[in-house]
């Protein structure tokens, strides 16, 4: 795909947060974590600072404790690169209620938007189907996007993962909270269990 036909960052995670209902949204490192605040702030966001690759386990774990609720791990490429030993565990586990959305631009956009291997020979559609995410696809059309915004409300059948080409346009930073405990206990507090 050429890079004038990718999608746009924010518009890609607008669609994916649009329909929420009582989706769990955890954001990656960086850029995503900005999306998903400037989609519009939810008690049911985790935003994810200082944990370069946890996005998808932590998405594992509330996925693993929470199996009647659906989550979604909004990600970007670098980090689940760093994380791809965690694509095997969810793999072995299946929650059926996991939804991955990988945002790649071909870029580690938090250290200065050197190229990932994302680029070249790194397959993350590949890798997610080789550890046993069967319903692992490559997105690259906003009707793709709607299809897996919906999807991540079936919690019956999943695991699932999509990698999504976007552009790497650089954007105002939409800075959500950075206190950790705040974040956890609002979630808490939202599932109905007390704080921390």
């Amino acid at each position: 795909m050429s890079k004038a036909n990718l999608l746009d960052r924010r518009q890609v995670v607008s669609t994916l947060l649009a329909n929420r209902k009582d989706v769990v949204a955890i954001g990656g490192l960086g850029a995503s974590t900005n999306d998903m605040c400037a989609a519009g702030d939810h008690a049911r966001n985790f935003y994810l600072w200082g944990g370069m690759g946890g996005g998808a386990m932590i998405g594992l774990g509330l996925a693993l404790a929470q199996p009647q609720l659906p989550v979604l791990v909004i990600t970007g490429d670098g980090e689940m690169l760093m994380g791809m030993g965690s694509l095997a565990t969810i793999g072995l586990q299946k929650p059926a209620n996991l939804s991955i959305a990988v945002l790649d631009n071909e870029a580690y956009g938090e250290t200065g938007g050197q190229t990932s291997h994302t680029s070249a020979a790194a397959d993350l559609v590949g890798v997610a189907r080789a550890c046993g995410i069967n319903d692992s696809r490559a997105v690259t059309t906003m009707a793709e996007v709607e299809a897996f915004a919906k999807a991540v409300h079936d919690i019956s059948a999943g695991p699932r993962f999509a990698n999504v080409k976007i552009d790497s346009a650089s954007l105002e930073r939409i800075l959500p909270t950075r206190d950790g405990a705040y974040i956890v206990n609002r979630i808490r507090a939202d599932l109905g269990f007390q704080p921390i």
